[in-house]
């Protein structure tokens, strides 16, 4: 199943870099979701497995990068108050 994401998403894919992913490809539940991505630096059109993928940053969402610069799960995250 193709779908088309509207609005497209930002998302970061390991080894290519930043872009939107602009539709889905379901083959089944024997595989991965397929997210196809433009990448922001290059225009290049990537078609990326599920395990590939990753969310943009977003502080309001609690999404931060870790040490690795990807991004970190909710659960890994701490909130310490500013000094």
């Amino acid at each position: 199943m193709f779908t088309q994401l509207n609005p497209p998403i930002p998302v970061d894919i390991i080894d290519r870099g930043s872009g939107y992913a602009f539709a889905v490809i379901d083959y089944g539940q024997e595989h991965n979701l397929i997210w196809v991505t433009a990448i922001n630096e290059t225009g290049e059109i990537w078609c990326a497995p599920n395990p590939k993928v990753r969310m943009h940053r977003n502080w309001t969402m609690g999404r931060m990068a870790n040490a690795s610069g990807m991004v970190a799960p909710v659960s890994e995250l701490t909130c310490e108050p500013a000094e």
